[in-house]
């Protein structure tokens, strides 16, 4: 590789691991603990949203979202992420990845703002707003996929490269969990200071006119890491391999690297424009990239888009599995905050004992086991654990058996982390020449946001069974035009706005 042998790379490759790695893995892992909280913190209410905007009093369960309105705000986030993965992926490698990175986190910041205030006069328009804010939401968190990996790996000592980027992506784990905290709380508040009757003993009461309150809540506090990390992403210095080698500025990557490191670091300027020049400078659609790295693309997206098909429906329609095989008492016997504080319960039980455990036994073993291992390994094991689970669904339905379902069902979140969905982040930065890393990066890990989608959407329409739809199926077909009705409500709550005159007695 041109400039492999510049002092200021060599150096950077051998530095002994110090406070600077530390602060890297935290400033960066801080973006993709935002990305995880606002991707998922939507799984947490989409009940809720069911409820305050599709409920008919009239039936015996209360509402849940259609099925396409379901897909698309579970979905559109993920649509989003995979067009900002591979736009920012090439940023990344055109204007540098400190640049690209600022801005990215700003947009996240705002979008989940807006999105926790969907206005609107109708269901319609509330959910479209909230669904067009999130893909841009969505397009933001792309962004922080390519670079955060990319700045991690170009900051990283040779010798623990790859727990260091793994350890930027486990800060996922802890985004997750952070989210069904909030929503833990929040719900808890709220639950204790409007209580509420169930749905079945009073459709009307069970949703307080505040439970409007408790998901725009939870969706704003994605702004809080995100916000907090924004001044210390911008005094981060650009990576060494980038100005060096793209910006050929090596007298900066050397002076850049010399406050980092606190060493002395002698430039060599002539020589780097030298090597530069004369080195390769083949492109992305060449037949010399095609060649050396075609078959590693190739290996990176496809394994990213197979695990991201069941990695993102499991966790999106985690709340859906527990109420099938009920874990979550049925709807109707809880009221609309109860079911958002269940609901976040149990998510909150599976990320601390499986999720994040998985992260971290990646972040303890990559150097040790190899990334080969540890992707081979996660999949074979999230494999056997997913048939355990499939094949005697009816055993697991009985309410005897849901603790070891939870075990089993936990123990493929752990296989996931400590397996493929970690080092489908790690291997993509560590394998490509840096002029490409951010744009080769972007486009594997859109490739595993396609995978999502394709989870999404799809899990979302197998799971209807034609005998029993849900119950948004049901309301479709047999209420006609929900909007009509809810028109007719709102004339009869003459002065309030829809989102209020759902709650009015009839």
């Amino acid at each position: 590789m041109a400039g492999a042998q510049l002092n200021v790379l060599v150096t950077l490759d051998q530095a002994k691991t110090q406070w600077y790695h530390f602060m890297a893995i935290v400033i960066a892992g801080m973006g993709f603990f935002t990305d995880a909280y606002d991707l998922f913190c939507i799984s947490l209410v989409t009940k809720l949203l069911g409820r305050i905007y599709y409920t008919d009093p009239t039936s015996k369960d209360p509402g849940t979202l259609p099925p396409s309105v379901s897909a698309a705000v579970n979905g559109v986030a993920l649509c989003g992420t995979l067009a900002g993965q591979l736009f920012f992926g090439w940023l990344g490698d055109k204007l540098g990845r400190k640049t690209v990175y600022g801005f990215t986190l700003i947009l996240m910041v705002l979008c989940s703002v807006a999105s926790s205030l969907s206005f609107g006069h109708t269901a319609k328009g509330v959910i479209g707003t909230l669904c067009f804010f999130r893909f841009w939401l969505g397009f933001g968190i792309g962004g922080d996929y390519p670079l955060s990996a990319t700045i991690m790996s170009e900051y990283a000592n040779k010798k623990t490269r790859g727990a260091f980027i793994a350890a930027v992506f486990a800060m996922q784990g802890f985004g997750i969990l952070f989210g069904t905290i909030v929503a833990l709380t929040v719900s808890a508040a709220f639950r204790n200071a409007y209580p509420a009757p169930s749905y079945a003993v009073n459709p009307t009461a069970s949703l307080v006119p505040e439970a409007d309150y408790v998901w725009r809540v939870i969706l704003m506090f994605g702004t809080v890491p995100a916000a907090l990390t924004y001044y210390w992403r911008m005094k981060m210095p650009e990576t060494a391999r980038y100005t060096a080698l793209i910006a050929r500025n090596t007298k900066q990557a050397a002076a850049d690297m010399t406050k980092v490191l606190q060493k002395e670091i002698q430039d060599e300027e002539e020589e780097v424009q030298r090597q530069v020049v004369a080195g390769d400078q083949w492109g992305l659609f060449s037949s010399q990239f095609l060649r050396r790295h075609g078959l590693h693309l190739l290996a990176t997206t496809s394994t990213w888009f197979l695990l991201d098909i069941a990695f993102y429906s499991q966790n999106l329609f985690q709340k859906d599995i527990f109420s099938k095989v009920g874990w979550i008492p049925p709807a109707r016997t809880m009221n609309a905050i109860e079911e958002v504080f269940r609901i976040s319960r149990a998510q909150a039980l599976i990320a601390l004992c499986g999720t994040i455990p998985g992260y971290w036994f990646t972040v303890a073993l990559i150097d040790v086991m190899g990334r080969f291992w540890i992707q081979l390994m996660g999949f074979l094991m999230m494999t056997v654990f997913m048939i355990a689970l499939a094949v005697p669904y009816e055993h697991w339905t009985h309410p005897a058996h849901h603790t070891g379902f939870v075990v089993l069902y936990g123990l493929t979140f752990f296989f996931a982390n400590f397996g493929p969905n970690s080092t489908t982040f790690v291997v993509p930065a560590e394998i490509f020449p840096a002029r490409l890393r951010s744009t080769c990066h972007g486009i594997s890990a859109a490739a595993g946001k396609a995978g999502a989608i394709v989870g999404a959407f799809g899990f979302l329409y197998a799971a209807q069974d034609p005998k029993k739809p849900d119950h948004g199926v049901q309301g479709q077909v047999a209420r006609g035009d929900l909007q009509g009705e809810r028109r007719r409500r709102h004339r009869r709550c003459s002065g309030q706005s829809l989102e209020t005159s759902i709650f009015c007695k009839r």
